[in-house]
């Protein structure tokens, strides 16, 4: 039987009983146990199967994201969950680091508990360079085009900004995770950003509560491994397996 036959059949399978072992697959496909693990190892990385031991468990199809609501209404979303989230992430912040803070609703959860005034903080948003700026931290504005649903600066002038700099640390949004699309949002100049500042980041932090997991939006902007991920609850562990998860 070919490779993507076996891929076939353990999926419609997975459809069909929800979970299966390496045992039974082995006697109903007659191959070897090592071959089905590596099948169900390789489906998994597609995102295909949540990988268990001694098998697989079906996976939900995934939800895609491809609009984004005004600020105002995101905010009201998950405001336990991100408030845990970014307490934690604002006590990363040491003196005399350079931090980017990626415009977003979950990273501004983090301006209530930002006290580092030794650190200096870069954004590319309107709302968290305001609000730094009243408090007395030291603040740069990245230039651009005002992307008006989000707030944020974007274009080839803020991308000429973000060449210039080499961020200790950057704490970023997102749409959407998953396995196989990595980091998404659905605006492609801001995803742009995203790609390029946490390519310019020397530890990456993306900041997301638990409905993010599992959900494709229409740009990508990292890999998985490209950022340590901050959340309020993992409920599929297989992402552990892809980067750090740290959950609060």
């Amino acid at each position: 039987m070919l490779t993507q036959e076996r891929y076939n059949y353990i999926l419609q399978a997975l459809e069909q009983r929800k979970a299966v072992s390496v045992a039974v697959l082995t006697k109903e496909l007659n191959i070897s146990e090592s071959t089905i693990r590596r099948d169900l190892n390789a489906l998994a990385k597609m995102g295909k199967l949540n990988k268990v031991h001694g098998g697989a468990t079906y996976l939900e199809p995934r939800n895609k994201v491809t609009h984004e609501d005004q600020v105002e209404i995101r905010k009201e979303i998950h405001t336990i969950q991100k408030e845990s989230i970014g307490r934690y992430a604002a006590s990363l912040i040491e003196p005399e680091d350079f931090v980017y803070l990626d415009a977003g609703t979950t990273t501004a959860s983090m301006l209530p508990y930002l006290e580092e005034k030794k650190a200096v903080y870069v954004t590319n948003s309107l709302e968290i360079a305001m609000n730094l700026t009243k408090r007395g931290l030291t603040t740069y504005m990245i230039a651009g085009k005002i992307r008006q649903i989000t707030e944020a600066m974007v274009g080839c002038e803020a991308e000429k900004s973000i060449q210039n700099y080499h961020f200790t640390k950057g704490f970023f949004g997102t749409n959407g995770i998953s396995l196989d699309a990595g980091y998404s949002t659905p605006n492609i100049e801001e995803a742009q950003i995203k790609r390029m500042a946490m390519q310019h980041s020397y530890d990456a932090y993306i900041l997301a509560d638990y409905s993010k997991f599992s959900v494709n939006s229409s740009v990508t902007f990292g890999n998985l491994e490209d950022a340590i991920i901050i959340t309020d609850r993992l409920t599929d562990k297989i992402y552990k397996e892809s980067t750090k998860i740290i959950e609060v």
